[in-house]
């Protein structure tokens, strides 16, 4: 595959609910009206939640949920990679791998010899709130280390938040770490194009080999409710992460109140959800327990994902928000 310009390639890395699909939005409002991007996105549940989220932006999107693209010997990561060039031919394509990813494997894949020619790495960003480096539970995690250490800036999102750490002490703690990354301090993943333009360091002198899991090369499915049924739900567990979530059939709506007094309840590691209300189509994003809800001005149907360390109660989940679900 040879293309008359490589195409300048981005990895947006950071751990759950660091802002890196807020981030992905605000860089592609304000890209140059003149380019052409494309977003390749990957989340660890089967339910695909970000794609809707960026689907207004006027960029390509392709969706690989179900998963870590990094640790399926590359396969369903490298289908729809191969895709979305033929089909699209961008002039930039950013990819968000999910907040459980390891990007070494994934910044390997991308350097392969069969992307000479097709593929120009640039600059890799990373999203880090800047709370987590004061939690023993995140420096000490592996892929968390990872995503720090192979970055070509970091980001330090959220910095607004109550409890934050001074930019002075946050930066500190990452010269702890060891990290030499470019940094830039902000909020609301306001993350600047310009941040795009620098080179990325040459990848085999910071890839970082990754023990990463072996996991099936199976394509996902493009996922659908059955025709006559409500709902369909898929839960899985990997990489010591459970994850549940809830497709439901065009039309269906909930109640505004409702959801935000069920969803409010769930005290998990990572809540994202896009549902039909009656005030519109409505994103709900939670972290930690923090619930914040936006309305997205465009229509489509509604999902919902959760992921938490521990089992989450499916049943619980299911019946709350058919309590809430507007009958036609």
């Amino acid at each position: 595959m040879k293309l008359q310009a490589p195409i300048r390639t981005h990895v947006v890395t950071g751990f759950l609910g660091t802002g890196k699909t807020t981030t992905i939005r605000h860089l592609l409002a304000s890209k140059p009206a003149t380019e052409k991007w494309a977003v390749l996105v990957n989340e660890f549940g089967e339910i695909g939640i970000d794609g809707a989220l960026l689907s207004a932006s006027g960029a390509a999107i392709r969706e690989v949920p179900g998963g870590c693209i990094c640790c399926a010997q590359g396969l369903p990561m490298q289908v729809a990679l191969n895709q979305l060039i033929r089909e699209q031919r961008p002039d930039v394509l950013l990819i968000e791998p999910t907040g459980l990813g390891h990007p070494a494997t994934l910044l390997e894949q991308l350097a392969a010899s069969q992307y000479q020619g097709v593929l120009a790495l640039g600059a890799s960003l990373c999203l880090v709130n800047p709370q987590a480096l004061l939690d023993a539970r995140y420096r000490h995690n592996d892929t968390y280390r990872q995503q720090l250490a192979l970055a070509d800036v970091l980001v330090f999102n959220k910095t607004d938040l109550p409890g934050c750490p001074t930019q002075e002490q946050a930066y500190a703690l990452a010269d702890e770490l060891g990290l030499t990354a470019d940094r830039l301090w902000l909020t609301q993943g306001q993350v600047p194009p310009a941040a795009l333009e620098g080179n990325a360091r040459p990848v085999r002198q910071k890839l970082v080999k990754a023990e990463a899991p072996a996991q099936p090369a199976v394509l996902p499915a493009n996922l659908e409710v059955p025709e006559g049924e409500l709902f369909v739900r898929r839960q899985q567990h990997q990489d010591g992460m459970h994850s549940l979530g809830f497709l439901f059939a065009p039309g269906v709506c909930f109640d505004f109140r409702e959801l935000w007094f069920l969803l409010s309840a769930f005290d998990v590691l990572r809540l994202k959800a896009v549902l039909m209300t009656e005030k519109g189509m409505m994103a709900f994003n939670a972290v930690d327990g923090a619930l914040a809800i936006t309305e997205l001005g465009v229509e489509g149907d509604s999902r919902i994902e959760l992921i938490d360390p521990a089992p989450i109660e499916d049943e619980a989940l299911l019946q709350g928000l058919l309590a809430a679900r507007l009958k036609d």
